[in-house]
């Protein structure tokens, strides 16, 4: 059987219905090439704009604690199916077993981080300078949420918005990459399930929106649509980030990352291979937090270089499916076409150490790269970020130097630095520090847990989601003042009698 056969399986089992299917987005499995059936895309975008307005009037006056029953539900039957949907992850995505049973989980995760969450929907108390007034600023439903995901996180980053914006009050719409849309099927076939257990939820609450980037513009445009989350390129944030400014909508974006890692004369160097490692190829080098970037002290680089070169050398690379398989296929012909190039520039402009050659097999799977472009210094090919598994290293002398050159990429996501100086690790900690919305210290940058805030600075987009505090992302802010006195004092001393 096929792979794209295999995950057209995996989807009849989970329950998505045989009307999905027809004329339409051809679905693929990057492991072996195979196209499968064909999934229909949504013609209707305009109904189901309404259908999720029609929803927010009813969600939103459903108490938070009991949304986020709703949530636990849909928990319960993510842990029922974790094996089915991962496998599918796998199979679509391009993703190693272990990493797409881990996207899973991370569904999970939020689940239960959203359900805590409906309880703890806070606000603040606030000191009146008027006699008898009591201020207080609450947080209100926002309304329809738009997802837009890729194809690198399938799931997991729907999670991250849905859970959230579903105990916040407001239904989701759902646009995900046209590269992996049967992920999606299986994600809402899952998530109407828990709907049926429910029991009283409207109509609309999470819709899919099958189609590619005229779809997604038209639902950007919708001024039903208060919040547009967009994970992907640079290029497509700012796309959608202008067309919803134009109508004064709000944009939560996930974009680019180029991110480094600094390895100070202290590091451990046995730890920094292994967290190079994971970083720089895992998912194939297809995550918005992989390792781009290496700076290496001087007094170090070379016996680094050398451990790291035996390790790129032994990465078992293959089908994904297949035990002790680390590294899996890109996405498609496109995704190794701009590994190809950038591989042939960085060899001409410094020294290509290991990998860059194509395996001979269906599907496109490839040789990590690892690059010394010391001499050339951070051209534009380095500044620019190749979704595919090429590591750049240099040497560096000075730390202030080795942070300095960390900043310079337009990017703004993840940081990490190897030291075993306190000064060193707080300085990269510090203001003047790193300049990325995650820093590291001794862990590399990928592989974020649920509970923190997840996103970047500069081209990254500015977003958040995830834990900590990005609920407030899904609601409006509300100040309130109640006067329970007898008197109509103004605010600042000022008069107005009548």
């Amino acid at each position: 059987m096929t792979a794209a056969n295999e995950a057209k399986t995996i989807l009849d089992r989970l329950g998505v219905p045989a009307t999905v299917w027809g004329q339409g987005l051809q679905t693929r499995s990057p492991i072996d090439g195979t196209t499968g059936a064909q999934v229909r895309e949504t013609t209707d975008v305009e109904g189901v704009i309404a259908r999720s307005a029609k929803a927010f009037a009813v969600w939103k006056r459903i108490p938070a604690p009991r949304r986020g029953e709703l949530v636990r539900l849909f928990g319960e039957e993510l842990r029922a199916a974790k094996d089915d949907l991962a496998a599918l992850v796998t199979l679509e995505a391009g993703k190693v077993t272990s990493e797409g049973l881990g996207e899973v989980q991370e569904m999970i995760d939020i689940c239960d981080f959203a359900v805590g969450l409906s309880r703890q929907l806070y606000g603040l108390t606030l000191a009146s300078e008027r006699p008898g007034h009591h201020m207080r600023e609450t947080w209100q439903p926002l309304g329809p949420v738009l997802v837009i995901s890729a194809f690198n996180f399938p799931v997991a980053v729907w999670a991250w918005n849905a859970c959230l914006a579903l105990v916040c009050g407001d239904p989701v719409i759902w646009k995900p990459s046209e590269k992996t849309p049967m992920t999606a099927l299986a994600t809402q076939a899952l998530f109407e399930r828990a709907l049926t257990r429910f029991g009283d939820a409207p109509e609309g609450l999470s819709q899919l929106v099958i189609g590619g980037r005229e779809a997604g513009q038209r639902l950007a445009a919708d001024p039903r649509i208060p919040l547009v989350s967009a994970t992907g390129s640079t290029r497509m944030g700012r796309e959608v980030a202008q067309t919803v400014a134009a109508r004064l909508g709000r944009s939560l974006l996930e974009l680019g990352g180029n991110n480094a890692m600094i390895i100070a004369p202290t590091a451990d160097l046995d730890l920094a291979v292994r967290a190079v490692a994971f970083s720089a190829v895992g998912t194939a080098g297809q995550r918005c937090t992989t390792l781009r970037r290496l700076f290496v002290h001087r007094s170090v680089v070379g016996q680094f270089a050398e451990r790291l070169t035996k390790a790129y050398q032994s990465l078992p690379v293959g089908d994904p499916r297949e035990p002790g398989v680390l590294v899996g296929p890109l996405i498609d012909e496109a995704a190794h076409d701009a590994f190809r190039a950038s591989v042939d520039q960085g060899a001409a402009e410094g020294n290509l150490i290991v990998g860059g050659e194509r395996l001979d097999r269906p599907g496109v799977y490839v040789k990590p790269a690892l690059i010394d472009m010391s001499s050339a210094g951070q051209s534009d090919l380095v500044r620019h970020e190749t979704f595919a598994p090429i590591l750049y290293m240099f040497a560096y002398d000075d730390f202030d130097e080795a942070v300095e050159m960390q900043n310079a990429a337009p990017q703004g996501l993840s940081s990490c630095v190897f030291t075993d100086s306190v000064r060193e690790a707080e300085q990269f900690l510090s203001a003047w520090g790193s300049d990325c919305g995650i820093a590291n210290v001794n862990i590399g940058p990928s592989g974020a847990e649920i509970g923190g805030a997840f996103g970047g600075e500069k081209d990254t987009g500015g977003g958040r989601e995830s834990g900590s505090d990005a609920w407030k992302a899904y609601m409006r802010r509300q100040t309130q003042t109640v006067n329970f006195s007898r008197d109509l004092p103004l605010a600042q001393g000022v008069r107005f009698d009548v």
